[in-house]
Protein backbone atom coordinates (compact mmCIF):
# COMPACT_ATOMS: atom_id res chain seq x y z
CA UNK A 1 0.00 0.00 0.00
CA UNK A 2 1.28 3.45 -0.91
CA UNK A 3 0.32 7.02 -0.07
CA UNK A 4 -0.85 9.68 -2.50
CA UNK A 5 -1.57 13.38 -2.42
CA UNK A 6 -4.42 15.54 -3.72
CA UNK A 7 -4.27 19.31 -4.20
CA UNK A 8 -7.71 20.93 -4.42
CA UNK A 9 -7.32 24.11 -6.46
CA UNK A 10 -10.81 24.88 -7.76
CA UNK A 11 -13.41 27.38 -6.62
CA UNK A 12 -14.17 30.89 -7.83
CA UNK A 13 -11.90 32.87 -5.49
CA UNK A 14 -14.77 35.29 -4.88
CA UNK A 15 -13.12 36.80 -1.79
CA UNK A 16 -10.25 37.92 -4.01
CA UNK A 17 -12.31 39.65 -6.69
CA UNK A 18 -11.56 41.49 -8.94
CA UNK A 19 -8.10 39.85 -9.11
CA UNK A 20 -9.58 36.39 -9.60
CA UNK A 21 -12.21 37.30 -12.21
CA UNK A 22 -9.70 36.26 -14.89
CA UNK A 23 -7.04 34.30 -12.96
CA UNK A 24 -7.39 31.23 -10.74
CA UNK A 25 -6.33 32.32 -7.25
CA UNK A 26 -3.96 29.37 -6.88
CA UNK A 27 -1.85 30.83 -9.68
CA UNK A 28 -1.48 34.20 -7.96
CA UNK A 29 1.98 35.03 -6.61
CA UNK A 30 2.88 34.62 -2.98
CA UNK A 31 6.07 36.68 -2.93
CA UNK A 32 8.23 35.07 -5.65
CA UNK A 33 6.28 31.90 -6.52
CA UNK A 34 2.79 30.89 -7.63
CA UNK A 35 0.52 29.99 -4.72
CA UNK A 36 0.16 26.33 -5.73
CA UNK A 37 3.93 25.79 -5.33
CA UNK A 38 3.57 25.99 -1.55
CA UNK A 39 1.11 23.11 -0.93
CA UNK A 40 2.87 21.11 -3.65
CA UNK A 41 6.16 21.54 -1.80
CA UNK A 42 4.55 20.47 1.48
CA UNK A 43 3.47 17.16 -0.06
CA UNK A 44 6.84 16.60 -1.74
CA UNK A 45 8.79 17.33 1.47
CA UNK A 46 6.81 14.58 3.21
CA UNK A 47 7.86 12.07 0.56
CA UNK A 48 4.64 12.07 -1.47
CA UNK A 49 5.43 11.54 -5.15
CA UNK A 50 2.07 10.70 -6.77
CA UNK A 51 -0.19 13.77 -6.81
CA UNK A 52 -3.59 14.63 -8.28
CA UNK A 53 -4.47 18.28 -8.87
CA UNK A 54 -8.19 19.08 -9.02
CA UNK A 55 -9.38 22.34 -10.56
CA UNK A 56 -11.96 23.78 -12.95
CA UNK A 57 -12.15 22.82 -16.62
CA UNK A 58 -11.06 26.34 -17.60
CA UNK A 59 -8.00 26.38 -15.35
CA UNK A 60 -6.62 22.86 -15.79
CA UNK A 61 -4.76 23.88 -18.94
CA UNK A 62 -3.05 26.71 -17.03
CA UNK A 63 -1.97 24.37 -14.23
CA UNK A 64 -0.63 21.89 -16.76
CA UNK A 65 1.36 24.68 -18.42
CA UNK A 66 2.88 25.58 -15.04
CA UNK A 67 3.44 22.12 -13.56
CA UNK A 68 3.39 19.70 -16.50
CA UNK A 69 3.48 16.03 -15.58
CA UNK A 70 5.53 16.81 -12.46
CA UNK A 71 8.74 15.28 -13.78
CA UNK A 72 10.69 18.52 -13.40
CA UNK A 73 9.90 18.28 -9.67
CA UNK A 74 10.68 14.57 -9.44
CA UNK A 75 7.02 13.60 -8.99
CA UNK A 76 4.03 12.46 -11.02
CA UNK A 77 1.17 14.97 -11.36
CA UNK A 78 -2.17 14.09 -12.91
CA UNK A 79 -5.28 16.25 -13.25
CA UNK A 80 -9.03 16.04 -12.68
CA UNK A 81 -11.94 18.44 -12.94
CA UNK A 82 -14.28 19.94 -10.33
CA UNK A 83 -16.23 22.46 -12.36
CA UNK A 84 -18.71 23.33 -9.61
CA UNK A 85 -17.40 24.03 -6.07
CA UNK A 86 -19.37 21.28 -4.34
CA UNK A 87 -17.16 21.15 -1.26
CA UNK A 88 -13.81 19.84 -0.14
CA UNK A 89 -15.02 16.30 0.53
CA UNK A 90 -15.95 15.90 -3.13
CA UNK A 91 -12.22 15.59 -3.84
CA UNK A 92 -12.41 11.98 -2.64
CA UNK A 93 -15.29 11.24 -5.01
CA UNK A 94 -13.52 12.85 -7.96
CA UNK A 95 -10.23 11.20 -6.94
CA UNK A 96 -11.59 7.74 -6.13
CA UNK A 97 -9.85 5.96 -9.02
CA UNK A 98 -6.64 7.92 -8.41
CA UNK A 99 -6.60 6.88 -4.73
CA UNK A 100 -7.19 3.25 -5.64
CA UNK A 101 -6.06 1.08 -2.73
CA UNK A 102 -3.78 3.69 -1.15
CA UNK A 103 -4.10 6.19 1.68
CA UNK A 104 -4.18 9.88 0.84
CA UNK A 105 -3.40 13.40 2.03
CA UNK A 106 -5.63 16.20 0.79
CA UNK A 107 -4.17 19.70 0.87
CA UNK A 108 -5.91 22.93 -0.09
CA UNK A 109 -4.21 24.85 -2.87
CA UNK A 110 -4.46 28.20 -1.08
CA UNK A 111 -2.79 27.11 2.16
CA UNK A 112 0.85 27.87 2.95
CA UNK A 113 2.74 25.70 5.45
CA UNK A 114 6.26 26.15 6.73
CA UNK A 115 8.07 24.60 9.69
CA UNK A 116 9.38 21.30 11.01
CA UNK A 117 6.17 20.48 12.88
CA UNK A 118 4.22 20.42 9.63
CA UNK A 119 6.74 18.12 7.95
CA UNK A 120 6.99 15.81 10.95
CA UNK A 121 3.24 15.90 11.52
CA UNK A 122 2.44 14.99 7.94
CA UNK A 123 4.99 12.16 7.93
CA UNK A 124 3.47 10.82 11.17
CA UNK A 125 -0.06 11.11 9.78
CA UNK A 126 0.92 8.91 6.84
CA UNK A 127 1.97 6.21 9.34
CA UNK A 128 -1.34 6.61 11.21
CA UNK A 129 -3.22 6.13 7.93
CA UNK A 130 -1.66 2.68 7.59
CA UNK A 131 -3.44 1.68 10.81
CA UNK A 132 -6.73 3.22 9.64
CA UNK A 133 -6.53 6.53 11.47
CA UNK A 134 -7.27 9.91 9.90
CA UNK A 135 -5.35 13.01 11.01
CA UNK A 136 -6.37 16.66 11.15
CA UNK A 137 -4.13 19.56 12.16
CA UNK A 138 -4.98 22.50 14.41
CA UNK A 139 -3.41 25.95 14.49
CA UNK A 140 -4.22 28.71 16.98
CA UNK A 141 -5.92 31.71 15.35
CA UNK A 142 -7.42 35.03 16.43
CA UNK A 143 -10.64 34.67 14.42
CA UNK A 144 -11.79 31.02 14.69
CA UNK A 145 -15.31 31.87 13.45
CA UNK A 146 -13.92 31.75 9.90
CA UNK A 147 -12.87 28.10 10.15
CA UNK A 148 -13.73 24.63 11.28
CA UNK A 149 -12.95 24.74 15.02
CA UNK A 150 -11.76 22.01 17.40
CA UNK A 151 -13.58 21.48 20.68
CA UNK A 152 -11.90 19.70 23.60
CA UNK A 153 -13.03 18.19 26.89
CA UNK A 154 -11.42 18.91 30.26
CA UNK A 155 -8.76 16.26 29.55
CA UNK A 156 -7.77 17.95 26.30
CA UNK A 157 -9.32 15.24 24.13
CA UNK A 158 -10.92 16.28 20.86
CA UNK A 159 -14.69 15.85 21.12
CA UNK A 160 -16.09 17.81 18.17
CA UNK A 161 -15.25 19.81 15.06
CA UNK A 162 -17.66 22.66 14.34
CA UNK A 163 -17.82 24.48 11.01
CA UNK A 164 -17.67 28.30 11.32
CA UNK A 165 -19.36 28.39 14.76
CA UNK A 166 -20.89 31.61 16.10
CA UNK A 167 -19.43 30.81 19.52
CA UNK A 168 -16.14 28.94 19.04
CA UNK A 169 -15.19 26.61 21.88
CA UNK A 170 -11.47 27.00 21.22
CA UNK A 171 -9.06 29.09 19.17
CA UNK A 172 -7.75 26.09 17.26
CA UNK A 173 -8.75 26.14 13.59
CA UNK A 174 -8.65 22.99 11.49
CA UNK A 175 -6.22 23.87 8.74
CA UNK A 176 -6.25 22.80 5.10
CA UNK A 177 -4.30 19.54 5.27
CA UNK A 178 -5.96 16.21 6.03
CA UNK A 179 -4.68 12.63 5.91
CA UNK A 180 -7.00 9.64 5.56
CA UNK A 181 -6.73 5.87 5.27
CA UNK A 182 -8.07 4.22 2.14
CA UNK A 183 -11.55 3.86 3.65
CA UNK A 184 -12.15 7.57 3.00
CA UNK A 185 -13.51 6.59 -0.41
CA UNK A 186 -16.28 4.70 1.44
CA UNK A 187 -16.81 7.08 4.36
CA UNK A 188 -17.30 10.05 2.02
CA UNK A 189 -20.47 8.42 0.72
CA UNK A 190 -22.06 9.21 4.11
CA UNK A 191 -21.35 12.95 3.85
CA UNK A 192 -24.59 14.79 3.20
CA UNK A 193 -24.59 18.30 1.69
CA UNK A 194 -24.73 21.08 4.26
CA UNK A 195 -27.31 23.84 3.89
CA UNK A 196 -25.56 27.18 3.67
CA UNK A 197 -28.60 29.36 2.87
CA UNK A 198 -28.43 32.96 1.66
CA UNK A 199 -28.22 31.80 -1.92
CA UNK A 200 -24.98 29.90 -1.31
CA UNK A 201 -24.40 26.44 -2.70
CA UNK A 202 -24.80 23.41 -0.47
CA UNK A 203 -21.45 21.71 0.02
CA UNK A 204 -19.96 18.37 0.99
CA UNK A 205 -18.14 19.75 4.03
CA UNK A 206 -14.79 18.34 5.10
CA UNK A 207 -15.90 18.99 8.69
CA UNK A 208 -18.70 16.45 8.24
CA UNK A 209 -16.24 13.84 7.04
CA UNK A 210 -13.91 14.53 9.96
CA UNK A 211 -16.80 14.20 12.40
CA UNK A 212 -17.58 10.76 10.96
CA UNK A 213 -14.03 9.65 11.73
CA UNK A 214 -14.21 11.22 15.19
CA UNK A 215 -17.50 9.44 15.99
CA UNK A 216 -15.89 6.15 15.02
CA UNK A 217 -12.86 6.81 17.24
CA UNK A 218 -10.61 6.89 14.18
CA UNK A 219 -9.46 10.52 14.18
CA UNK A 220 -6.10 11.86 15.40
CA UNK A 221 -5.62 15.59 15.96
CA UNK A 222 -2.26 17.30 16.01
CA UNK A 223 -1.81 20.86 17.24
CA UNK A 224 0.91 22.86 15.49
CA UNK A 225 2.95 25.35 17.51
CA UNK A 226 3.26 29.04 16.74
CA UNK A 227 6.87 28.74 15.62
CA UNK A 228 5.54 27.37 12.33
CA UNK A 229 3.85 29.35 9.58
CA UNK A 230 0.35 28.63 8.35
CA UNK A 231 -1.58 30.96 6.09
CA UNK A 232 -4.97 30.58 4.44
CA UNK A 233 -4.47 32.99 1.56
CA UNK A 234 -8.08 33.39 0.46
CA UNK A 235 -8.36 37.11 1.27
CA UNK A 236 -6.47 40.20 0.11
CA UNK A 237 -5.07 40.76 3.60
CA UNK A 238 -3.90 37.17 4.10
CA UNK A 239 -2.39 37.07 0.61
CA UNK A 240 -0.27 40.12 1.43
CA UNK A 241 0.67 38.80 4.89
CA UNK A 242 1.74 35.43 3.44
CA UNK A 243 3.95 37.15 0.87
CA UNK A 244 5.56 39.26 3.58
CA UNK A 245 6.12 36.19 5.78
CA UNK A 246 7.75 34.20 2.95
CA UNK A 247 9.97 37.16 2.05
CA UNK A 248 11.07 37.50 5.68
CA UNK A 249 11.79 33.79 6.10
CA UNK A 250 13.84 33.61 2.92
CA UNK A 251 15.76 36.78 3.77
CA UNK A 252 16.53 35.79 7.37
CA UNK A 253 17.15 32.07 6.89
CA UNK A 254 18.57 32.13 3.39
CA UNK A 255 16.54 29.09 2.36
CA UNK A 256 13.76 28.97 -0.22
CA UNK A 257 10.16 28.49 0.96
CA UNK A 258 7.76 26.73 -1.38
CA UNK A 259 10.43 25.18 -3.60
CA UNK A 260 9.06 21.95 -5.15
CA UNK A 261 12.33 20.96 -6.84
CA UNK A 262 14.75 21.77 -4.00
CA UNK A 263 14.83 18.12 -2.92
CA UNK A 264 16.39 17.30 -6.30
CA UNK A 265 19.22 19.76 -5.73
CA UNK A 266 20.37 18.18 -2.48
Amino acid sequence: MGHKGIILAGGTGSRLHPITLAVNKHLLPIYDKPMVYYPLTTLINAGIRDILLISTKTDLTLFHTLLGDGSKFGVKITYAMQDVPNGISEAFIIGRDFIGKDSVTLILGDNVFWGNEFKEGLEQSIKFALVKRATIFGYKVKDPKRYGVMSFNSNGDLIAVDEKPDKPKSNYAVIGMYTYPNNVIEYVKDVKPSYRGEGKLDELEITTLNQIYLDKGELVNRLIGGGNLWADTGTHESLLQASQAVAMLQDRLGVPVGCPDCHLKG
